[in-house]
């Protein structure tokens, strides 16, 4: 089964288009984990989140840098590793954005998929297919990559305008859809606080998968990021919360606080799901 068939099922399977980013931010642990040892707080804080949480989402979305950054990759390990025996349904997608060349992308390639066992990892496209050609290799796997970002700076690079009269972010989101997409292993990022850019690269990739981050704290809106970016079945995006969900609560409730607000995010995505389109 290819990548995007196993993501459509995930996505069906959960009744949600939710997706938990695991960010575990030691500033924000809960008081009551603090004594112990900085690898140990975000193994317990991110365990508890997943099982808090995976009712409600079609996938997980550890983020490198939290671990990499305090010596805990192999607590991403771990817990990756938990994900996948225990919720082998749950899409699990590493956040990486990973972007070079040569051999140097085929070791990030295993990094992803061989140490971690990610169903998919976020690139950086910019240095072009040679350097995401090493995570095409791996058939059953998928990619999705940086297209128009929610971070206010994105408009930088990716709003600049091409010869063709198109913007560079709508050029990238028409060749991986109709050049690097061939195996259906791709998919985009574009962020939730960009709702008309969203609606323009749906129109121009309509099978695509879309990540979209920025809902909750980044103040991405979810009926606009739907209405925008859902394919012709109600599917085909996964919409990403992290700082919401994970410190909905800083006390000893924090997984159930997390809990709930995985739920409420989850219902309040498939309300809209259900509205008519415009």
């Amino acid at each position: 089964m290819n990548f995007s068939s196993r993501l459509e099922r995930a996505l069906t399977q959960q009744n949600s288009l939710l997706c938990v980013g695991l960010d575990p931010d030691l500033a924000q642990m809960p008081t009551h984990l603090r004594h112990h040892d900085e690898c140990t707080q975000i193994e317990f804080f991110c365990r508890d989140i997943i099982d808090a949480c995976a009712p409600y989402v079609c996938a997980f979305k550890p983020q490198i840098a939290y671990f990499a950054s305090v010596h805990a990759e192999s607590v991403l390990e771990k817990l990756c590793h938990y994900i996948k025996q225990h919720y082998p349904y749950i899409a699990l997608i590493l956040d990486a954005k990973r972007g070079d060349i040569g051999s140097t992308a085929t070791h990030y390639a295993r990094e992803a998929f061989e140490r971690y066992h990610a169903d998919a990892v976020t690139l950086n496209p910019y240095m072009g297919l040679d350097s995401i050609a090493p995570f095409l290799q791996y058939a059953d796997k998928g990619v999705f990559l940086l297209c128009r970002t929610s971070n206010p700076g994105s408009t930088d690079i990716q709003g600049l305008r091409l010869e063709n009269g198109r913007l560079l972010y709508e050029h990238l989101a028409h060749t991986i859809a109709q050049v690097w997409n061939a195996n259906h292993q791709c998919g985009v990022v574009v962020g939730a606080t960009f709702p008309e850019e969203l609606a323009r690269v749906r129109a121009l990739a309509p099978n695509l998968p879309i990540l979209a981050p920025g809902v909750g704290a980044q103040g991405g809106d979810i009926a606009s990021t739907v209405a925008a970016a859902c394919d012709s079945k109600g599917l085909g995006l996964i919409i990403n919360s992290s700082r919401a969900i994970l410190y909905a609560s800083s006390g000893t409730d924090f997984a159930r606080a997390a809990s709930r607000a995985a739920q409420t995010t989850r219902d309040a995505i498939n309300i809209c799901r259900k509205m008519p389109a415009n």
